[in-house]
């Protein structure tokens, strides 16, 4: 009889708590079956192919042990149970085995995505057999109960266990699966992440991880108005939040130098006012299509676009498309500079909302997430009542559209709605009206500019970025705790956590990695890792071995003194000045990816 490959195996589970737990190994006990006429139990013998296949595993374990501890994952996991004597090694002709569930199916997809380049296994996926054979490598959809889960972060907890013959991953939601395996992958050796092949034993070090977030909203935000950013290098944006865990994608798609989404109903924000960038740059927007492909991209990778159209501030572009929106009805110049708080649209004129409404309603329709961001930051020419009356007409916009309003706290004065959600960027954290704004039913996301904004420099030599929040090296974006860390506020108003890179001094795609990377990990594990599981010293550690990961997968970054990288952290940092940047012509296709640049210290 043929041997049965060893399989990745995904399944959903009714009664989670009583599926896939682990037996313990026991290499001298043999498999027992039945004789048809008599039900006399008897010993099968297995079969020569399987004895040399597992006597190959076990070679492969004692010869090369793995180099990845169990509880090196970035963020930290929950629980985190390891077993020595239990780990796994893939094989070559490893399948992965999925349930019946289309979700399910997408995700053993993606792992499958992830591994064959490197392994160069084929990795065929499949439906999960109803007896599965002891040789598998078992991917399985379930809720991750056990002696430490909770109910709380069921929809994106996860199960992993790894024994000699199996590797499961359990989870109630297709997006806890796909977390599992963003912790597996961690696990696989560093040239996981190659693009080619790599003749290596792939071991996965044995043992059990339970884990679930501690805050439902962790995020990134990306300005693609002052500076525009094509759709490659979008997703691959999204690809780094993935890889941390962040389930939420804020695109800040208006403001002062640029209009960056068409809108059918008003075709001259995009081609108008999205001709121009910080620098006289040439501009760009995204297309409907170009808006859906980033979207579906997002949520194959359990991510939520959040977009955001900012109001009633920063609108130059906006004006200088349709100048019947300005107060004094006249288009103003294009603005290629970096200053805020001049522009606006007139709170006074019907027109205005008449443009709100048609603006926020064709994104909701492009957005299949409940969440609609509208700015309301830095609005210093809308003052007291003329502020808070647009603000609140807004919200009831976005209300009616069936979503839930996020903006900027400036907005913390202006009524509440149902649900509303108040971004927090401050730098002190007393703050009495968003205080009220919570007392009155608002959640708040929080960035605060001294911790979360990665467009503040690591350094004072950093050539690129700003310093008016201070400079935010890695263990200052590591060290704080969202639950505490505004004044006077309950900690079940904290809704998570968001880190925002502006983008005035960050113009092509290795400048976004090298502002992002090492701190958007620090910062992943902030909103996902409970307190007792965090430590600076311990996360330094983790972190430090995903520096090679970074420079096997191509991505930018910044070789922080602090963390103490293996080696001389042999990394893609800032690129050479003789390269150049290219963002797409207006018209042209945005999906082009731009090249790098190293830019002038501003």
């Amino acid at each position: 009889m043929p041997v049965p490959p060893r399989t990745l195996d995904v399944t959903r589970c009714a009664k989670p708590d009583l599926c896939h737990i682990p037996r313990e190994y026991t290499p001298w006990s043999r498999p027992v079956s039945r004789t048809p006429r008599t039900g006399v139990a008897r010993a099968v013998t297995p079969a020569a192919g399987a004895l040399a296949r597992s006597a190959t595993q076990a070679a492969g374990r004692l010869l090369t042990p793995p180099t990845i501890g169990l509880g090196d994952v970035v963020p930290a996991p929950t629980s985190v149970r390891p077993r020595p004597a239990a780990d796994f090694v893939l094989a070559a002709d490893a399948a992965i085995r999925v349930s019946a569930d289309a979700d399910a199916r997408e995700v053993a997809d993606h792992l499958a995505e992830l591994l064959r380049p490197a392994t160069g296994y084929p990795l065929p996926v499949a439906d999960l057999p109803p007896a599965p054979g002891p040789l598998q490598l078992t991917l399985s959809a379930a809720a991750p109960h056990g002696p430490v889960a909770t109910v709380s972060g069921d929809a994106e907890g996860y199960r992993l266990d790894i024994d000699p013959d199996t590797v499961r991953i359990t989870a109630g939601t297709a997006t806890g699966l796909f977390h599992g395996v963003q912790t597996l992958r961690q696990l696989l050796p560093v040239a996981v992440e190659s693009r080619t092949p790599v003749a290596q034993h792939w071991v996965v070090p044995g043992g059990s991880i339970v884990d679930w977030p501690r805050f439902p909203y962790r995020g990134a935000m990306l300005d693609v108005a002052r500076h525009f950013f094509g759709v490659e290098d979008v997703c691959r944006v999204i690809d780094h939040l993935a890889r941390y865990k962040l389930n939420h994608l804020h695109l800040h798609l208006t403001d002062d130098q640029g209009w960056r989404i068409a809108v059918d109903s008003w075709p001259r924000l995009a081609t108008v006012g999205g001709r121009t960038a910080v620098g006289g740059g040439p501009g760009g927007w995204y297309t409907a299509a170009d808006y859906r492909r980033i979207v579906a991209y997002a949520a194959r990778r359990h991510v939520t676009v959040v977009p955001e159209v900012d109001l009633p501030g920063h609108t130059n572009a906006a004006l200088v498309a349709y100048p019947e929106l300005a107060p004094d009805g006249v288009a103003p110049p294009p603005y290629t500079g970096t200053e805020v708080g001049f522009s606006y649209v007139d709170p006074t004129n019907e027109r205005t909302y008449d443009f709100v409404a048609d603006v926020l309603g064709e994104l909701a329709a492009l957005t299949p997430g409940p969440w609609l961001h509208i700015g309301g930051d830095e609005a210093y020419k809308v003052k007291g009542a003329a502020y808070t009356g647009f603000v609140e007409r807004a919200q009831r916009i976005v209300a009616g559209l069936g979503r839930t309003v996020v903006g900027w706290h400036q907005i913390a004065p202006a009524g509440q709605v149902d649900g509303r959600v108040l971004q927090w960027w401050g730098t002190d954290g007393d703050d009495p009206a968003v205080a009220e704004a919570v007392r009155r039913g608002a959640r708040v996301i929080l960035s605060p500019g001294n911790h979360a904004y990665l467009d503040m420099k690591y350094a004072p030599d950093t050539p690129i970025g700003h310093d008016w929040a201070g400079l935010i090296d890695v263990h200052r974006a590591y060290h704080w705790d969202p639950a505490t860390h505004l004044t006077g506020f309950p900690a079940e108003a904290v809704l998570g956590v968001e880190a925002p890179l502006w983008t005035e001094s960050v113009s092509s795609l290795a400048e976004i990695e090298f502002m992002v990377f090492p701190r958007l990990p620090a910062l992943a594990e902030v909103a996902w890792s409970t307190p007792s599981t965090r430590s600076w010293t311990g996360f330094r550690g983790r972190l430090a071995g995903h520096g090679p990961r970074w420079h096997a997968a191509g991505i930018a970054f910044h070789p922080s003194p602090e963390i103490p990288w293996p080696a001389a952290p042999a990394g893609r940092h800032l690129p050479d000045a003789a390269e150049t940047h290219r963002n797409p012509a207006p018209g042209q296709p945005s999906s082009a990816r731009d090249t790098a640049t190293t830019p002038d210290a501003r």
